[in-house]
């Protein structure tokens, strides 16, 4: 029988996503954003820790490229969540490892998206929130400062098992944004952690204290599809989905 051939599910916009074994929260709330639109997420799931702290963190390295390697070749953008153990081992680190079996494909992760983020919104003094125990906000902050941003005011929930995260709920999300956003001289709020839901909050928050908001999966999401080369404005949450995605230089 005679067939015809396309460019498949997506027409042929693949993001690619490495999502933690451990995580409940990135796909959810990513899957919700592109279910209008025509692309195809493909993701596969990285081997790690229930606890979230830097010895556990830095134990996904030698798994990300055999994890990236169970995806499709010839994708549009490979996204690898987990913004802690990107500023533990190092988005560079990251993006060598995913490259070594998507060599031609552009990677990004939650760190490099928040820091990407925040530029192209123009804020440098933020307030963040983590649900991270200190030796994990930390290495945060100093991540974030190496780009030139300032964490003027911080709260933690200060968990350490990646379950508990998964089920912080939302209004105490809320709660901790509004707490640390009042603080003198915030521009943006920036918060962090791929399994801690914040896209139903993101808007009221940026409502109330009249600053952006920034959250892990917002900016991978929005960094991903930038990179891919597709137009996304107004398809998240948020002001920064009010920006344009094609032409924006925010590397």
């Amino acid at each position: 029988m005679n067939y015809d051939l396309d460019l498949g599910a997506g027409q042929g916009k693949r993001l690619g996503l490495v999502v933690l074994s451990t995580d409940e929260t990135l796909e959810w709330e990513v899957r919700g954003t592109l279910a209008r639109h025509d692309l195809n997420l493909l993701h596969t799931r990285i081997p790690a820790r229930a606890d979230v702290t830097p010895e556990d963190l830095r134990a996904m390295a030698p798994e990300m490229t055999r994890t990236a390697a169970l995806l499709p070749k010839d994708l549009s953008v490979v996204g690898y969540g987990c913004t802690s153990a990107s500023a533990i081992i190092g988005p560079e680190e990251v993006s060598r490892r995913i490259q070594e079996v998507h060599p031609r494909t552009p990677v990004t992760n939650p760190l490099s998206g928040v820091i990407a983020a925040l530029r192209a919104l123009g804020a440098a003094r933020v307030a963040m929130v983590t649900p991270y125990v200190k030796e994990v906000s930390a290495p945060m902050r100093d991540a974030l400062a190496a780009h030139g941003i300032e964490v003027v005011s911080a709260v933690s929930f200060d968990q350490h098992e990646d379950w508990t995260v998964a089920r912080i709920a939302e209004a105490s999300t809320h709660a901790a944004m509004l707490e640390v956003g009042r603080a003198k001289g915030v521009e943006a709020i920036f918060t962090s952690c791929t399994n801690l839901r914040t896209f139903n909050v993101i808007e009221p928050v940026e409502d109330a204290l009249g600053v952006p908001v920034v959250s892990s999966n917002q900016a991978l999401l929005w960094d991903m599809l930038r990179l891919a080369e597709v137009e996304a404005r107004g398809w998240g949450p948020g002001r920064l989905f009010d920006l344009e995605t094609l032409g924006v230089g925010a590397r």
